[in-house]
This record gives C-alpha cells, structure tokens and sequence, in this order.
C-alpha cells in the first residue's frame, strides 16, 4: 500500500505558492510514512490544534522531505501560508525553525530560514517577536562573516526602515549577537543603533535601552566611552520614564566596564538624578537593584556616595520604592555568601559604625512602616545584619527591632522572621529570643489561612535546632502532633514530613520516647482521618527508625490496621507495607527481617488481595510485585556474588 500524494483536505485551496498539496513523502513506508503525511495534511487544517501539532513536528517533516526539498518547497509554504496564523501557532514556528539548520543543510543554507523569521519579527504580538528574535541570534551564531554581510545585515536594514514599529522593535535585539563578526561595518551597525535609541516610537526606544547592555558587552573599553556611553546618558535622560528605568541596567554593564575615575566623572552624576527621578517607577528600578549598582561601581564609591541616596530612598513617599530598598539592606549572610556565593547586601559595602549611624534610624523608622509589604521585606533582611553588628552590638541595637517584628500584626511579617532564625541566633543565643519567639509561634500556628500554618511547620526543624530539646518539647511538640488532626489535608500531610524532619534534628531517642508513643495514641480514634493520619506519620518517621525499631514499633501497628472497616484505610496499608518492607531488607539480620515479611507482612498483603473492594486489592497486588520484584533482584545479587563466573556476573 503506497501513499501517491498528501492532499489537504480543503480541495479547492489552490495557489500558486508552494501549498500543502504539493508536498510528497518520497518513501511513506520509511519514516513512519503514515504518520508524516498526516502531519503535513494537518498543517491546512481547520483546527488550530491540529496545526499547532504538526508545526511542532516539523523537524520530523523536514527529515522525512529531504534538505532539498526542505528548503525548496517546505519552508517557503511556512514563510507564505503560515505567518497570518493563530499567535500560539506563530509563537511554535519561531522556536521549531532553529531545530531545521540540518534538515536544510546546515550551516551553509541556514540563511533559507530567515525569511519566515523576518516575518515572525514583524508580527503584532510581542511574545511571537521575541522568540523569532530568540531564533535569528540563534542562527546568526552559526553564520558565517560573509553570510552575515549579504543576507542577515540586509534583513537588518529592512526591519529598521519598517514604518510599522514592530519591525523596529525587533531589530534592536539582533546586533549584539553579530557585532564582533562584522568588523567592517561595525560603524555603521554603531549609527544604526543609535538611531533606534532616539527612534520616535517609545517601544521601540524601549527595545533599544534593553538591548544596549548586551550591545555594550560586546563592545572595547574605548567603544563604551566613545559610543555606549552616549547612547546611555540618551536613555538615562529619555521623556519617558518607561525608558528611562530600563536605564539602571545598561549603568551597571558600563560600570563594570570603566575605571573608578571614568564612573565618578560619567556615571555617578546621572545614577545621583535617577536615584531621585520624579517617576517612583524609576526609583523603584534604583532601589531594585541598588546591591548590584554598588557591587559595580565598587566600595570605594559605596562608602562616600551611596549611603545619601539610599536614605532617600528607603524613605520615598512610594510604598513599592521603600520595599525593594528594604530589601537590599543585608543581602544573605557570611555562611550564605560563602557557600552559595550570594551577593552581600548594602550594609556589607560600609563598616559597622556608618551602619549604626546611618542605616539603623531607618531600619527602625520601616519597622513601623504602615505597608505590611515593606515590614515584611525588611524582616527578610534584619537578621543578616547581627553578623555586621556582632555579639556585643546585637543586643542593643537590632534585637528590639527583631522583637518588634515578630509582634508585628502581618503573618507574613513574623513568618520572615521566624525564617531567617538561625542567623540572628547564632549572634545572640536563643535564650533572648524564647520569651517572644513562643509567642509569635503560637499566634501564627492558630491562623485561619492555612497556608500560614503550612509555611510554619515548614520552618519547625529550623526552630527545634535553635532551641534545643527540652525546651522545644516543653513548648511546642504538643502544637507539632496537634497538626496531625488539622482539618486541612495540606496541613496533615506537612506535619508527618515535620516528624520525620524532628526525627532527623532530634535523634532516634527523641523519636521512640516523645514522637512515636504520641502518634500511637491515635490509632483507636473514633474519626477513620485520624487513623490514616496515624498511618501515614509511621510510614514517614519509619524512614529515619532502624529496622529492628521499624520491626519492633512500626509494623505491628500498621498490620493491626489492616483490618479497619474502612477501605480507605487499609488499601493505605497496603501502600504502607510496600514501603516498609524495602527499609526492613536493609538491616543487618537478614534472616529476622526475612522472617517478618514473610510471616507477618506478606500474609496481610495476600489477605488484602483478595479483599472486597477492588482499591484494596488493587494496591495489595502492586505491593506484592515489587516484593517479589525486590526478591529477584536480590537473588540475582547474591548469584553474581557467590558465582563471579555466572552469566549475570559477566553481563
């Protein structure tokens, strides 16, 4: 059976460009013949899904046409019938079209797949024009200099001199990419781009300011003062502050490009009147990114300019501009920067004494900030600054503050406190912290919105380190298994992980002498919930027990569920029995263990098999195949072992 032709299935579209009906599968039987020739079909096809699929496809396609008639017939049909299609369907053909560079013949063709991109760069919906974006500097990059020069800088000039915006807005993105390969022209990419930043649309000015940073990268440091730099004092003065905030990154790649003297001579003035710009929008990109300007232009600088315009802005009339300055205050701690290389914050540029001098008043005029919002970034950051502060320092200083937050009204506010715990801690010792901590973790425990609860079982190891265990038992393991019995099945389930996790930071003393007699007084409950709940907390604290505690303690309990009236119960049995038999095998006395699963947990699983309800039974089964998978492997094990010349052994 052979496929002559794929027809579309509307037999009246006939044109003269290259149309589906065209197109041929040379070999159907090859290639999944069927299969491709269906693709094709589809891509005419009425339902948009239909063509989003096939567009997907189309590296299949391409491979099943052949690189001839790939560039000769598919991509044209792409270039001339597809680009008026659905955004969705557009957005799919600009990410697949890079994926096609070998199916036309590689790099020395790849300029055949420019056109449809050109097209897609031009389209009104922004999302399609930064993927066909995306898919030009992806093949420019394999583009040879000449190849660049008659093709890609020809596109250039036509979506520069589009009267449609669009276009224009496009182009900004694609010189970065090419600069360095096209040293000929490199003056001419130069003027053409500066074009764009003083273009008259403000999209298009606005592409132009985003796209100068990664155009500035690829300059020399004698390009960014000549040519850069002016290009920047454009933006940074632009009408509109929808340019002008996009000036703070190009100022931070410039920074990191010039010296200290040429950053005091051409930048520090234009970050001084954008750091006090009358948009609160632009204040906002300052403040934003306030760590990475101070990390750019160096401490030096830091220390003698920095530290007015911060104070400015951490208390700007703007609500959102308080907040990201807020957030800069501390940045991570010295044990964070270390490990993950984090950036340091603002206080990490100044020495102590300018801190407490200067930063300090307005830390203590957010905490009474009237946006929870800005409370709550600056409880984030808080802490960080116990390690600038020190042991002797800490006490007076930043502990009121710290107290006064986790008193704060917000949840959010305590939660970010209660957060960054270990780092405060390790300054001044929990023993100052108890009295309000407490407290706070009570309030926060007792919130309607449940997500809260969840987030404070989530930091519960963290406070349970920094409290020690006599003083985490006296106050709060009764609130931890009360969690077991939550209304919420979210909740539930965190409190069993919370055990497991307490279990890590407690020990194995903590667990069968507190944890595990608690979690047993449940599992007569009247309320069937309770009981699973019961289940699942010994199914996930069995992970951190020994197995002859998991065999002593844990599976009695869970085969004396096994005959709950409740099938809901007992299929979790089930579930519960597949787990626990695996961590059983990993003790040492073999042949106890062996002896428990086959005697005891095995038989309640064929019990369970042939129960009434079907769930029951199905999860009985699956739990005795992968015992009897477990046990294959483990004889295949122990053959290779004890025969190292047997078939599994060499294999």
């Amino acid at each position: 059976m052979e496929v002559d032709t794929i027809r579309s299935n509307n037999d009246n579209d006939n044109n003269n460009n290259m149309s589906i009906t065209d197109m041929e599968v040379d070999n159907p039987e090859d290639l999944n013949g069927y299969y491709v020739a269906s693709l094709i079909d589809e891509l005419k096809h009425d339902d948009v899904q239909y063509r989003l699929n096939s567009v997907n496809k189309l590296p299949i396609i391409a491979e099943a046409l052949g690189q001839d008639r790939t560039r000769d017939e598919l991509i044209p049909f792409l270039h001339n019938d597809l680009i008026g299609d659905e955004d969705e369907v557009l957005l799919a053909l600009a990410e697949q079209l890079p994926k096609l560079i070998d199916s036309v013949g590689g790099a020395s063709n790849a300029t055949c797949l420019l056109p449809p991109l050109e097209s897609l760069a031009a389209v009104e919906e922004s999302a399609v024009r930064d993927k066909a974006v995306w898919a030009l500097c992806e093949i420019a990059k394999i583009l040879s200099p000449e190849q660049l020069m008659e093709n890609f800088i020809l596109m250039m000039k036509r979506l520069s001199s589009c009267e449609w915006f669009t276009s224009r807005t496009s182009v900004a993105g694609l010189y970065a990419v090419i600069y360095k390969k096209c040293g000929p022209i490199q003056t001419e990419l130069q003027n053409s781009f500066a074009q764009l930043i003083q273009d008259e649309s403000p999209m298009v000015r606005r592409a132009a300011a985003k796209a100068l940073s990664d155009f500035t990268e690829q300059m020399t440091p004698t390009e960014v003062l000549d040519i850069s730099l002016p290009l920047f004092q454009k933006v940074a003065t632009d009408d509109q502050d929808s340019v002008r905030l996009l000036a703070v990154e190009d100022m931070i790649t410039i920074a990191k490009m010039i010296t200290q003297e040429q950053k005091i001579e051409h930048l520090l003035p234009t970050f001084n009147t954008l750091a006090s710009d009358s948009s609160w929008r632009v204040k906002y990109m300052i403040a934003n990114k306030f760590v990475e300007l101070a990390e750019a232009f160096g401490e030096t600088i830091v220390r003698k300019q920095f530290i007015s315009a911060y104070i400015n802005l951490i208390k700007d009339s703007e609500a959102e501009v308080r907040t990201a300055a807020a957030g800069q205050i501390s940045g991570k701690s010295k044990k964070e920067m270390k490990e993950r290389k984090e950036r340091k914050g603002l206080a990490h540029y100044i020495d102590k004494e300018a801190v407490i001098e200067s930063l300090l008043p307005c830390v203590q005029e957010l905490v009474n900030d009237n946006n929870e919002y800005t409370r709550a970034a600056l409880a984030k950051e808080v802490s960080g600054l116990a390690s600038i502060f020190g042991k002797e320092a800490t006490p007076e200083h930043l502990l009121p503050i710290f107290l006064q937050l986790l008193r704060d009204d917000s949840p959010d506010v305590r939660l970010n406190v209660i957060s960054k715990l270990d780092e405060l801690n390790d300054v001044v010792g929990v023993e100052s912290l108890s009295q309000s901590l407490l407290p706070a973790i009570m309030e926060l425990s007792e919130e309607n919105q449940w997500r809260i609860r969840l987030q404070i079982i989530e930091y519960m190891p963290v406070i349970a380190r920094q409290l020690g265990e006599n003083i985490f038992d006296a106050k709060l393991t009764e609130l931890c298994m009360s969690w077991l019995q939550d209304k919420v099945y979210a909740i539930r389930e965190a409190a069993t992980v919370n055990l497991k996790n307490l279990a890590h930071v407690f020990g194995n003393s903590w667990t069968k002498k507190t944890a595990i007699p608690q979690i047993l007084s449940m599992v007569h409950d009247e309320n069937y919930i309770h009981r699973m709940t019961t289940l699942f907390a010994l199914t996930e604290i069995a992970k951190v027990l020994s197995p002859d505690d998991i065999k002593e303690v844990i599976v009695p309990t869970v085969v004396s569920l096994s005959n709950d009236s409740i099938p809901n119960i007992r299929f979790n049995v089930a579930k519960s029995l597949e787990e626990l038999i695996p961590l059983l095998q990993q003790g040492e006395q073999k042949s106890q263990e062996d002896e428990i699963i086959k005697n005891t947990m095995e038989p309640v699983l064929e019990k369970l098999s042939q129960d009434t309800d079907k769930d029951v039974r199905f999860f009985a089964q699956k739990a005795l195949e992968r015992d009897q998978m477990n046990k294959s492997q483990q004889q295949q094990t122990t053959t290779t072992t004890e025969n190292p010349s047997s078939p599994e052994a060499k294999l």
